[in-house]
């Protein structure tokens, strides 16, 4: 009788308890059907204010905006355009739209976008300078730029870029660029001997990548920073345990990790290498600022007679008071952008017009033919020659049009504003798009590069296209437009024109080709797939270099 009634009464407990949590497993599934449902339509209403944000300009929709994590460390697919949709895609990407403008609209993460590869609009949203306008840097596209402190290019406030330009202006000057051009030839000199070329008529050169980053180092130091240093022995952090050299390299070799995720990334196990090259870096700057602050604030003589950039900098900046006055940091931070811009975009351009010009004898050899006219053979190349060397200023051109240093710059709307979008080609006027706070714009500038209202043949290697331009011409829209363009454009140009007149006289460049690998194989491994990094640039590019013979080619 007691185990009936204790048997009952287990049964009734195991009913009781099934039917508890079968109504709490219900409640579970409400909940969570009620969280997916609120989710699903958040991002729908996400979507659509997106939409709103681009006045519906047809393009893609997206999880994510591609140029931010996650979107940017994803490959890119269909799904997902990634950071370089612009280059893989550049043959049909604006085709595809029947315009020169199309949005990214994200419904999972990350602002509305607007990507566009006109000249018009570029310059609707990135020629500000003095002059207040509706568009400005994207802070947090900047902040990749600002990792080291707050600087020229990363500022994103009309205020903060006067103030940064105030002091870095005056270090950009005639007389730096003379020196740039000494400094060039007497690097190309040290570069033969260093590299053994002497008494040789044939030299192969398996990676010329590291020959013009060599080069471009080398000139930053003594040109940008003042050091004494040779092709043998380049500068060295104060710790001694990496080269500022191998510091850059890192760096820039591993910018999505150093300098896009946040800092604690690099505390984590594999990242030593990164680690090291920010505190060598870091110490280095320092330790350089601290002491050529020290010479110019006690006027002694050596700082009165240097030119570098890096000395009118601080000689600049300690003339100015107050707000105008920059901090170490934001002396630091210009450092950086200094050294990084003055030597990455500069290798990887020269580099890229050696690897065209070996595929283009005919056009190395008319570039040639002008290098002789204007220099012949019995002396080096004066300052003076800089403008009657046209072509070797053409070559460099349109090797920076074909494989564009700064590939996209990032603008946000600072208000709410109207684009006007120029009509097709053969249609006049614009089109207005309004367009809402927060929205980005992103000038492409692979696509207006190879965009066919500007450039014929855009795919081509044609250097002649910049014969007669005036240096100035908003034509090389490379270096950027308006006030905000690149202010070390002359510089970049001045060590280019030298370097390639000195190697193009005495070396005929070569494409260095594997064991059965044709020219047009040996062109789409180089120039095929280049990396999209802070700046452009090609793959490794093997080339061979063979003595001409005065007179000959």
């Amino acid at each position: 009788m007691a185990l009936g009634l204790l048997r009952h009464a287990s049964e009734l407990y195991a009913k009781s308890s099934l039917s508890f949590h079968l109504r709490f497993l219900g409640h579970d599934i409400s909940l969570l059907s009620a969280l997916l449902a609120i989710f699903v339509a958040s991002r729908v209403l996400k979507l659509l204010n997106g939409l709103r944000a681009v006045s519906s300009l047809p393009g893609y929709r997206v999880p994510f905006q591609p140029l931010a994590p996650p979107g940017a460390l994803i490959p890119t697919s269909w799904w997902n355009p990634g950071l370089y949709a612009h280059w893989k895609w550049k043959d049909t990407l604006y085709k595809d739209f029947q315009n020169e403008n199309f949005s990214v609209v994200p419904f999972l993460l990350g602002a509305p976008s607007i990507y566009t590869s006109n000249i018009d609009v570029m310059r609707q949203v990135v020629s500000g300078g003095e002059q207040k306008t509706s568009f400005q840097k994207s802070p947090a596209a900047s902040r990749v730029l600002i990792k080291w402190g707050q600087n020229l290019v990363g500022a994103w406030e009309t205020g903060m870029w006067r103030k940064h330009r105030r002091v870095m202006g005056p270090a950009f000057n005639n007389k730096l660029h003379e020196m740039v051009w000494a400094e060039t030839l007497n690097t190309y000199r040290q570069m033969e001997t260093v590299e053994g070329w002497h008494g040789k008529d044939v030299v192969e050169i398996p990676v010329m990548q590291k020959l013009t980053t060599k080069l471009a180092l080398l000139i930053i130091a003594k040109c940008g920073f003042g050091f004494t240093v040779d092709c043998s022995a380049p500068p060295t952090g104060p710790d001694g345990s990496m080269t500022v050299q191998e510091a850059l390299r890192v760096l820039t070799d591993s910018y999505i990790v150093g300098l896009m995720c946040p800092d604690w990334v690099r505390y984590l196990p594999g990242f030593g290498r990164i680690r090291e090259a920010f505190k060598a870096f870091s110490t280095f700057m320092r330790k350089e600022i601290e002491a050529r602050t020290a010479e110019v604030r006690n006027e002694e003589q050596s700082a009165e007679e240097r030119m570098d950039a890096f000395t009118m900098l601080v000689r600049a900046n300690e003339q100015e008071t107050g707000k105008l006055r920059l901090s170490e940091q934001e002396v630091i931070g210009n450092v950086f952008i200094l050294l990084f811009a003055g030597h990455e975009t500069t290798a990887n351009t020269i580099c890229a017009t050696l690897a065209l010009l070996a595929l283009h004898q005919d056009i190395q050899n008319e570039v040639v033919e002008q290098i002789v006219t204007v220099v012949g053979y019995d002396r080096d190349p004066a300052y003076s020659d800089y403008s009657d060397l046209d072509k070797v200023l053409s070559a460099f051109y349109e090797g920076l049009r074909l494989f564009p240093a700064a590939h996209i710059m990032i603008r946000e709307a600072a208000e709410d504003t109207v684009l006007h979008l120029p009509n097709p080609v053969g249609q006049e006027g614009t089109t207005p798009l309004p367009i809402q706070k927060g929205t980005q714009v992103i000038v492409d500038m692979v696509g207006i590069q190879y965009n066919p209202r500007y450039f014929d043949d855009p795919e081509t290697f044609r250097p002649s296209r910049w014969y007669g331009e005036s240096n100035e011409s908003e034509a090389f829209s490379a270096f950027s437009l308006g006030p905000r363009a690149c202010i070390g454009r002359k510089f970049a140009t001045t060590e280019a024109v030298v370097f390639l007149t000195m190697l193009l006289r005495e070396w005929r460049v070569e494409p260095l080709l594997k064991e059965g690998e044709s020219r047009r194989g040996w062109r789409e491994r180089v120039l095929g797939s280049p990396i999209l990094g802070l700046a452009t640039a090609v793959g490794e590019a093997p080339v061979r270099f063979v003595r001409r013979k005065q007179g000959g080619a």
